[in-house]
């Protein structure tokens, strides 16, 4: 353990401790050298050398959230997982806090995956990861990268960079919209420059949510300001910073995703508001690729947004656990 973190020692997840794993916080560094932080979860009673899968997101959550429940209940499943917290939030270092980046955070994944390629009790060829909400969409971006990934979900995903750039449903696509939105930021920068602070940009709305606001709204808002509060929790809180996700909007994360080799499943339910964002990932992800069999979009009917945050009569572990054990030859 690094011994300028404070990490926090007794069970403080949003979601019941499991009796069939074990549960250690652990902590490695990315090529940044910032100290990343997780929950490893490890099958009791069992020998050898085991699969072994990293998990993150959603996208301004921390690994007691839904990452960590991912984890554990893929670790109830014969794998060894972890959930780690991203570069600058959470438990894990790096300053000034509640920034993201593009690249940092493609780093953090494969961080992840030099940590668990070390451990004794794993096989190093079969590794997985697994990304929630945003970053189901920087799993993919991660899968395009690195070799060692042999398997990879993308469970109710963003693509952050073109959220970032073209705003909900796309509707803020235009040149005009987007010029818009960088002097707003850029001014933001000299306020923060000035200040010698960052303003944040306020998490998810106070329950209860007004009538009129959004069913997405209202839905993240029951998640993170609801059922699955953390104090650490960036959008259980006042979010992130208001700058600290402007470079996604240039940035096109997903620009060679075609050229993925290893096996992919995009999960998403039809419901959600960000249904299009794994539609069309998985469309581009197939077009023009020599790849294409080992790609598979499994739509979850009825499914809103958050029902692949916690709702276990929907996520679909049976379908996950099958899909890792035969792309990782398990």
């Amino acid at each position: 353990m690094n011994k300028d973190l404070n990490l926090v020692s007794e069970w403080d997840k949003t979601f019941p401790k499991s009796e069939k794993v074990d549960h250690q916080k652990v902590t490695f560094h990315n090529r940044y050298g910032i100290t990343l932080v997780a929950d490893m979860y490890t099958p009791k009673n069992m020998e050898g050398k085991l699969a072994a899968i990293a998990v993150c997101g959603p996208f301004g959550a921390v690994k007691e959230q839904c990452s960590g429940l991912y984890a554990q209940k893929i670790a109830e499943r014969g794998f060894i997982s972890i959930a780690f917290d991203p570069s600058f939030t959470g438990e894990s270092s790096g300053m000034p806090r509640y920034m993201a980046s593009p690249d940092i955070n493609t780093e953090d994944f494969q961080a992840a995956v030099d940590f668990l390629s070390v451990q004794g009790n794993v096989d190093a060829d079969k590794i997985g990861i697994i990304g929630i909400c945003g970053w189901g969409g920087m799993a993919l971006n991660v899968a395009a990268l690195d070799t060692r990934i042999k398997a990879t979900v993308a469970s109710t995903m963003y693509d952050m960079s073109r959220v970032g750039a073209n705003g909900y449903f796309d509707e803020q696509d235009s040149e005009e919209a987007r010029y818009n939105a960088k002097i707003a930021l850029n001014a933001q920068r000299l306020i923060d420059y000035k200040n010698g602070s960052y303003e944040r940009a306020g998490g998810c709305m106070e329950l209860p949510v007004p009538e009129d606001a959004p069913f997405f709204v209202r839905d993240y808002s029951e998640y993170y300001k609801g059922r699955a509060y953390h104090k650490r929790s960036l959008n259980s809180n006042e979010g992130w910073n208001k700058i600290g996700t402007m470079s996604f909007i240039n940035q096109p994360i997903l620009q060679y995703s075609n050229e993925i080799r290893s096996a992919v499943l995009i999960i998403h339910g039809d419901k959600a508001h960000s249904y299009y964002f794994g539609k069309d990932a998985y469309e581009d992800m197939i077009k023009d690729s020599k790849y294409a069999s080992n790609k598979e979009l499994l739509t979850i009917s009825g499914a809103v947004h958050t029902d692949l945050y916690d709702n276990l009569d929907v996520i679909p572990f049976d379908k996950i656990e099958e899909f890792l054990k035969i792309n990782l030859n398990y």
